[in-house]
């Protein structure tokens, strides 16, 4: 087998040549569309938001660092700029049902005209009604009417008076009413004593008399009530009829003006209505409704007013809770009372973002109580029913409004998580009904000739967008450079807009501490230093316990059973490697490789699984036609914490093979790496990290010659190492090599070839294999011995326990399992 060369600079880095450009400095760029290289995303933007049929509505996918919320907006601000303005939304009163108010759609700014026109009718009725009623006109003709019904009543009663006196009978008025006498002249009333002295006729003829004269008095009394109510009827038409004078010319103005709207004319016709059915209120000096209350219902409530709306509405919910997205109503304290009415009708944002668009964190969404349930209510009822959550659930009991819905022409858009999109998809029957189009923002963009002018022009874009220092051709080659590592890709750049902006933030700072024009590539590789500088505090103190030897890490000499691992810790947005040290210990026993993590319950299900993969590898691998009698532990040294993931199956495959073998593996180097079950290496993730990891601590110890690490071929492509181990590399100080198979590895930790099998399937004596399979075929004799023997003690025990009355002589027939009965790996 052909020896393995170490990478090449090269193949460790790929920089971006500066002239690959055509340019001197940004600034002489055009700006760039940001969803340039999405579009995958552009599509279904574009597709969902021309779609108008119900539940189109769009869930945007992507990394948190992608800033989607610049993204869509730029996208929405686009296309909603040819779209119609939406109408504005108001309240009005409602005469016949006031907890009910109702709503009005106006055209466009007609709003804020019609707010003000009520209000200069309002001021021209405050002055010209009581003009009205306070004029001479008004108060003649009302004296005339009550003068002709005090004629009236005088008159029935003065009927009476005459036909009394035509019977010598006297009308008289007392304190208590009316009353009859009888007349001793004509103007005097007849004493007690002189009726006495009457004949008996003449004083029946005169009780008769009175008798009948007290039934039409009576009658002409009872009169006097609808003689009064028609006084009063008669009042009140004159007070309409001089009302009408008084509001015909204003509203008819804005009848007129207001013809082709028919919400309008109906709120007008519904002021005319209440005045007149109200004119008291103008006249009545204590009125039980004040002219200011009944004003005060003819006011229109404006929640949503678009006169500056440029198109189609696109409002972002940061607060996307219950209220915030229906709308609220308002309460204020009078007499110690909470009161309301539809002027505290307060607009959500589904109200402002009606007739356009309604961005909301789909996070944010769901963390507030009933505020998803709500969101999709109102879309599956094409309405917006403004009420607290307390009364949308039926809380509480108490009156308050129930302002008339407003129909809901709006498209949807939430920006989440790819996460949550499959919880929702999963757990939610109502989302995929509700959000029918998923835009999948990409995370990584394509590195080739043809997309880096591209990207230099979203750098360049980005950096006008933040009013920075144009950047010359060497900071957009570090930039892209950059790109790659944070892609963790040589033919990647990464799409996240958030971390570029961070970084040509921080660039052009420090071009300003050294009064530099334009931003290059010292400034972008000083503000990547310094953002890992911050974040390295935890990293150095790691290190530092490996370079101080309190946690043990061998880098040099040759110990059987030992092997350099290889780690990645996360900390927030911040990564960095670290060797670990893995020991194996192999003895003869029943097959089992006993992974001492998972014991401990620190290993993770991946790595349960990556152990038992090289449980089987090892057993096809060596004991393909027999059983593997082989008792082995791995254990991760002074590891304290979770392991997971499957990157250090390679470092356990060669740990286990050089215990069994008693063959030294050289600690100057580290492995990382997946395998298969057939002992082949795959890719595993962070192997800049794990590489500069183990290159630091080389440093810290000593020196970094002669050492390196062993990664997967499928990683090559993945590598953009810092420029310290470039260096090194370059020097041929520090080696990494691309491994493909276990046995390569094998050869490069051992220094042994590894012998591959004849025809037969037997390994060279001399190989690393060879010694492999004869350790373990010893091993399997030493079971089998112990069987045997076990087997035998049993077998006198059952012979004493015949000749003893069935009683073993010692108590204990216990035996270990057959080893060849048992499959290899079971506890995994």
């Amino acid at each position: 087998m052909p020896t393995l060369e170490p990478l090449n600079v090269t193949q460790v880095y790929r920089a971006c040549p500066e002239d690959a450009f055509d340019f001197e400095v940004t600034s002489e760029l055009e700006s760039l569309d940001m969803l340039s290289g999405h579009d995958r995303a552009r599509d279904a933007l574009d597709f969902g938001t021309s779609m108008r049929s119900e539940g189109f509505n769009l869930y945007v996918l992507g990394h948190p660092g992608h800033g989607k919320h610049q993204l869509v907006g730029r996208f929405l601000a686009e296309r909603s700029h040819d779209e119609p303005t939406p109408p504005d939304i108001a309240y009005r009163y409602n005469f016949e049902e006031p907890s009910q108010p109702l709503h009005l759609l106006l055209p466009t700014g007609m709003g804020r005209v019609l707010r003000a026109d009520i209000e200069q009718l309002v001021e021209e009725l405050r002055s010209a009604i009581p003009a009205v009623f306070e004029g001479d006109e008004y108060q003649n003709r009302l004296h005339e009417l009550k003068q002709a019904m005090g004629e009236r009543q005088r008159d029935a009663v003065e009927g009476v008076r005459r036909e009394a006196r035509e019977h010598d009978i006297l009308l008289l008025s007392t304190p208590n009413g009316f009353t009859f006498a009888p007349a001793a002249t004509k103007d005097k009333m007849m004493s007690p004593e002189e009726f006495e002295r009457l004949p008996r006729d003449e004083r029946e003829r005169i009780e008769g008399t009175v008798q009948v004269l007290q039934k039409k008095l009576s009658q002409a009394i009872r009169q006097m009530p609808r003689l009064a109510k028609q006084l009063r009827e008669q009042i009140t038409a004159l007070n309409q009829e001089m009302l009408q004078t008084a509001i015909d010319a204003p509203l008819a103005e804005l009848e007129e003006r207001y013809a082709d709207h028919d919400g309008i004319l109906n709120h007008l016709t519904a002021l005319r209505d209440a005045m007149v059915l109200h004119v008291d209120a103008f006249v009545a000096e204590e009125p039980e409704i004040p002219p200011e209350a009944i004003f005060s219902r003819f006011h229109i409530n404006l929640i949503v007013d678009n006169t500056h709306c440029d198109g189609a509405p696109v409002v972002y919910l940061d607060l996307p809770t219950h209220q915030h997205l229906v709308g609220r109503i308002e309460h204020h304290v009078h007499n110690g009372t909470l009161v309301t009415d539809y002027s505290l009708i307060r607009a959500g944002g589904l109200h402002r973002a009606n007739g356009g668009y309604l961005v909301l964190d789909v996070r944010a969404l769901l963390m507030h109580a009933g505020a998803w349930e709500t969101l999709k209510r109102v879309l599956r009822a094409g309405e917006i029913r403004t009420e607290s959550l307390e009364q949308a659930y039926g809380l509480i009991s108490t009156t308050t409004l129930e302002p008339e819905p407003v129909p809901l022409d709006l498209k949807v858009v939430l920006l989440g998580e790819r996460l949550f999109y499959y919880l929702l998809c999963e757990n939610d029957p109502d989302f995929l009904e509700l959000f029918k189009v998923q835009a999948d923002l990409e995370d990584e963009l394509d590195r080739n000739p043809d997309n880096q002018p591209l990207y230099a022009r979203m750098v360049a874009t980005l950096a006008r967008e933040s009013a920075l220092r144009p950047l010359d051709r060497s900071g957009v080659a570090a930039v892209i450079e950059r790109a790659s590592r944070l892609a963790d890709d040589q033919t990647k750049l990464t799409a996240r807009h958030r971390a570029l902006s961070d970084l040509l933030e921080e660039a052009d700072h420090w071009a300003e501490r050294d009064d530099a024009q334009v931003i290059a590539r010292a400034h972008v590789e000083k503000a990547v230093e310094q953002q890992l500088w911050r974040a390295s505090r935890i990293h150095e103190r790691s290190h530092e316990a490996i370079a101080r030897g309190t946690v043990a890490i061998q880098l040099d000499g040759s110990v059987i059973g030992q092997v350099n691992g290889l780690s990645v810790m996360s900390l927030g947005d911040y990564a960095f490697g670290q060797p670990t040290r893995i020991t194996a210990t192999a003895r003869p026993g029943p097959g089992h490789v006993v992974d001492i993590e998972r014991e401990a319950r620190l290993g993770g299900r991946i790595h349960s699984k990556a152990v038992m993969i090289l449980s089987r590898c090892l057993a096809s691998r060596y004991a393909p036609d027999a059983p593997l009698s082989l008792s082995a532990s791995l254990a991760f040294e002074q590891s304290y914490g979770g392991i997971e993931g499957d990157s250090a199956s390679v470092a356990e495959a060669c740990v286990l093979i050089s215990a069994i073998a008693r063959v030294g593996i050289e600690q100057r180097f580290a492995v990382t790496g997946s395998i298969d079950q057939h002992g082949r290496v795959q890719a595993v993730g962070g192997v800049n990290e794990k590489i500069e990891g183990f290159f630091d601590i080389c440093q810290a110890r000593g020196g970094v010659k002669g050492h390196g690490v062993l990664l997967p071929a499928t990683n090559v492509e993945q590598l953009m190492l810092k420029q310290t181990v470039r260096d090194a590399v370059a020097a041929g100080d520090f080696h990494i090599y691309a491994i493909e198979t276990l046995d390569e590895a094998l050869e490069l930790l051992t220094g042994m070839p590894p012998g591959e099998r004849d025809d037969e399937g037997h390994y060279p004596a001399a190989s690393l294999n060879g010694k492999v399979v004869e350790r373990l075929e010893a091993f399997h004799r030493a079971v089998k011995k112990r069987a045997a023997s076990d087997e035998n003690s049993a077998h006198e025990n059952t012979t004493d326990k015949d000749k003893n009355g069935g009683k073993p002589e010692d108590g204990n027939g216990d035996k270990e399992s057959d080893p060849e009965s048992e499959e290899p790996g079971d506890e995994h």
